[in-house]
């Protein structure tokens, strides 16, 4: 399908989720970019289902938006200040756990984190997010079913769709 502009020149319309397979692994690389419409094991929630869960205090919201890194190039004595996040109210963010790869101490950190969250109930309901067209909650989500939790949730549309609906965010804080 191509669309027409007024100019007469044609584009190709975006990529629709449908047309993006889940990959059999995780995500490595172009993490923004359109996601599945599914995530194998994981229910996927749109913005109503997830509010209904969080209304409910049915669920542990999990934000995987990793944290931006401090450029290495800084001049000396430049103040370096995290873009503040806002997330979804009583969200935890588990940064930098949505990457494909990740090196021993982070995948550590995920391990415990959940297990701290869930108090090592892995029936336990997760709801896994970030931000639309991040794969960052998709790899996040995964990695949570890999380690056994069976009650996994993917809300792809993620903290700007949940602010768009005009529904309780706050300044999130990483989870330390």
């Amino acid at each position: 399908m191509v669309l027409l502009l007024a100019a007469g020149s044609w584009i190709a319309p975006a990529t629709l989720a449908a047309d993006v397979p889940e990959p059999d692994g995780y995500r490595m690389e172009e993490y923004r970019a359109p996601v599945p419409d599914t995530l194998a094991g994981a229910t996927v929630l749109d913005t109503a289902r997830a509010e209904a869960l969080w209304k409910g205090g049915a669920a542990i919201f999990v934000d995987a938006m990793p944290r931006p890194v401090k450029p290495a190039n800084l001049p000396a004595g430049t103040v370096w200040h995290d873009k503040p996040r806002t997330s979804i109210e009583g969200s935890h963010w588990l940064i930098n756990t949505g990457y494909g790869q990740l090196p021993p101490e982070a995948q550590t950190y995920f391990e415990g984190r959940l297990a701290s969250l869930t108090k090592d109930d892995k029936a336990t309901t997760l709801v896994f997010f970030c931000e639309p067209e991040c794969w960052m909650s998709w790899n996040a989500a995964k990695r949570a079913l890999s380690l056994g939790y069976t009650d996994v949730r993917w809300y792809p549309g993620g903290a700007t769709e949940w602010a768009a609906a005009g529904l309780p965010t706050a300044q999130a804080s990483p989870v330390p």
